[in-house]
């Protein structure tokens, strides 16, 4: 495995080229291939051979890699790690042009739980998927970046509202429209800023854009702050950290055993239910396990056979609001992964599940923690109990202890996801469970 400093370097470089999930599913795509799996299409016969690696998308924006080892499916089972690769942020309306006062804005859509108040006064700029129309005539897609600052969301100034430290609330629909300039003399269409961006970036072809999914994003870079580099700081840690330490943890497993099944699912729309063709609560994880197994008896051997672990950062414990925490269940910023319980099922660990990964830890020498919310306390989910719900697969809830969970900017600690990849990549290759 590689150490801990060219790690992190690949997370921040990953974090850094994928300001949306479908820009995060195409770097990953592209770390698979640099590794030798091959890449399968939904709409085409699989011919698949033992001891290879494959992946498949959908949408563009969901991702599964998976190995098939030595093929034995129902004797063994598969090691499978998931997580989910949307985060909460700020979407680009379908008719989202707004003149006002001068300025030129676009409405935006809340997508997911943002804290909205750290997006004001950051620069931001816009990255998503535009469906155009070609010369040819032909309807393609193509992945944009516009990579520099190109609006803002002020601040209104606190000589105009007095009690905006003490009580100021934000309305989504009037507060947070992005300024991207002055008004220009002709009103200017955000379909011809596409249709332009697609020019500079390859698409010399399109004559006009149909469609769109566009976010606004900050231009900041990852990267690493505190004295002593102990922390790193970045946007959409919540959950890229998890599905490049996961795939990370796959590759690295691949390479040392090409005996063991593994698979990874990494699904678009967490953080909005999952319900959708691509997210955890639709067919995409199913239906490719059935087109590598088989139906009926032999996949239900499979999954008895098998073990799911539900990678999705966890909530460190915030050393100025250490009463939002359960007392004994504080997790800790750089003292290992998180295992995440909740009685209600809002996670799907069990005490089998959570003894499994308790060993995998002791193992490989990581530290483990554990989080339980407060009994007066609403309690967040993941795709673990939903993935555990729809394939019928036992399942755990880990992650990374982290701050600021949905900010613009979130914060975890320099060691955390290394120590989660090497429990996961030895978690991967285990051909038998301890239980079994």
């Amino acid at each position: 495995m590689m150490s801990l400093e060219a790690f992190n370097q690949n997370l921040l470089s990953f974090l850094a080229q994928s300001p949306t999930p479908f820009h995060a599913t195409t770097e990953m795509a592209s770390a698979l291939k640099a590794a030798g799996f091959n890449q399968l299409f939904e709409n085409e016969t699989w011919q698949l051979k033992p001891q290879q690696g494959y992946f498949v998308t959908r949408n563009d924006s969901s991702i599964i890699a998976f190995t098939t080892g030595n093929e034995s499916y129902t004797q063994q089972g598969f090691r499978m790690v998931g997580a989910h690769t949307d985060s909460p942020c700020l979407k680009v309306m379908p008719n989202a042009e707004r003149f006002q006062q001068g300025y030129f804005q676009l409405g935006l859509e809340v997508y997911g739980g943002v804290l909205l108040a750290p997006w004001f006064d950051r620069d931001l700029s816009l990255a998503g998927r535009v469906s155009y129309t070609s010369k040819s005539g032909k309807l393609k897609s193509k992945l944009i970046n516009f990579e520099r600052p190109v609006g803002i969301i002020p601040s209104l100034a606190i000589h105009l509202d007095r009690e905006a430290n003490n009580n100021r609330s934000i309305n989504p629909q009037k507060d947070i429209p992005v300024i991207l300039g002055q008004r220009p003399k002709d009103k200017t269409s955000f379909r011809q800023l596409l249709l332009e961006q697609l020019h500079q970036q390859g698409a010399e072809d399109a004559v006009k854009v149909l469609d769109y999914d566009m976010v606004c994003y900050d231009t900041q870079l990852p990267g690493y702050i505190g004295l002593n580099q102990e922390f790193i700081a970045s946007a959409r840690l919540d959950n890229l950290l998890s599905c490049y330490t996961s795939m990370a943890a796959l590759i690295t497993a691949y390479q040392q055993d090409q005996q063991q099944p593994m698979l990874l699912v990494c699904n678009d729309h967490e953080e909005v239910g999952s319900l959708s063709a691509c997210g955890a609560n639709g067919p995409f994880l199913k239906s490719t396990l059935e087109r590598i197994v088989g139906t009926g008896e032999p996949l239900t051997v499979c999954l008895e056979n098998s073990l799911m672990i539900s990678a999705d950062n966890a909530h460190g414990i915030h050393p100025n609001y250490a009463d939002k925490h359960e007392s004994n269940h504080g997790p800790k910023l750089n003292e290992g992964p998180v295992i995440k319980i909740n009685a209600n099922q809002r996670y799907a660990t069990t005490s089998e599940t959570s003894a499994l990964f308790r060993w995998v830890c002791d193992e490989v020498n990581v530290p483990v923690q554990t989080f339980v919310s407060r009994a007066d306390m609403a309690c967040g989910s993941t795709i673990g109990p939903i993935t555990s719900g729809e394939v019928g697969v036992r399942t755990l809830d880990v992650g990374a202890p982290t701050f600021a969970m949905h900010s613009i900017r979130e914060l975890a600690g320099s060691q955390d996801a290394y120590s989660l990849c090497k429990a996961l990549s030895y978690f991967m290759q285990l051909q038998q469970l301890p239980h079994q």
